[in-house]
């Protein structure tokens, strides 16, 4: 029985099982599965014509739609207006006559992301904390729509089509890399 489970736990060992290790897959609610879905319905949206009805049919409806934030004219004067070198007459026309508005302009502030982390790699190293590789995939939609009124005045975008990024992540001294943390009344010097 011992030959089998030591047989067992070599060849898992050895294999480098990615399925063994963990994945992580956080998605930020929207009703759009693809970065290219939420640009096409963001092109949808044409200022001085688009009212706050028609977006809550485009899938932006901040009371509907997770993540679509509700903002201030005074979150908006801190977009637009940054510091002291802008001033109100450099703003377009329809963002300084929205914020002239102040209660009745508003922003929607739109964030849908869907981003996959898995680790892989050998299994042995990983969980001894020798080596650990993760890569990240996904993409994240980025958007600004301002309204004067129910009117959209203006929009802006932005955000990344596709991520992709890897880490390899080396601890010559695995387990006993982190000791610190473990034991935080331990000083190392």
């Amino acid at each position: 029985m011992n030959k089998i489970l030591c047989i067992f736990l070599l060849s898992v060992m050895s294999s480098g099982c990615t399925g063994m290790l963990p994945s992580v897959k956080k998605t930020t609610q929207s009703p759009w599965q693809h970065f290219e879905d939420a640009k096409k319905a963001f092109d949808k949206i044409e200022p001085q014509k688009t009212t706050s009805e028609d977006l809550k049919k485009l899938g932006f409806d901040p009371f509907e739609v997770p993540n679509v934030k509700m903002i201030t004219y005074l979150d908006l004067l801190k977009i637009f207006l940054p510091n002291d070198s802008i001033l109100m007459k450099d703003i377009e026309p329809g963002v300084r006559t929205c914020l002239e508005a102040k209660d009745l302009c508003q922003g929607y502030e739109v964030t849908p992301s869907r981003l996959n982390s898995k680790r892989y790699g050998n299994v042995f190293l990983d969980l001894l904390n020798f080596r650990r590789k993760k890569i990240t995939q996904g993409w994240k939609f980025y958007a600004l729509i301002v309204l004067n009124n129910g009117l959209v005045v203006h929009k802006l975008w932005g955000g990344e089509p596709k991520i992709v990024e890897t880490e390899d992540k080396r601890n010559p001294l695995g387990p006993l890399q982190n000791m610190d943390k473990i034991f935080p009344s331990i000083k190392i010097n």
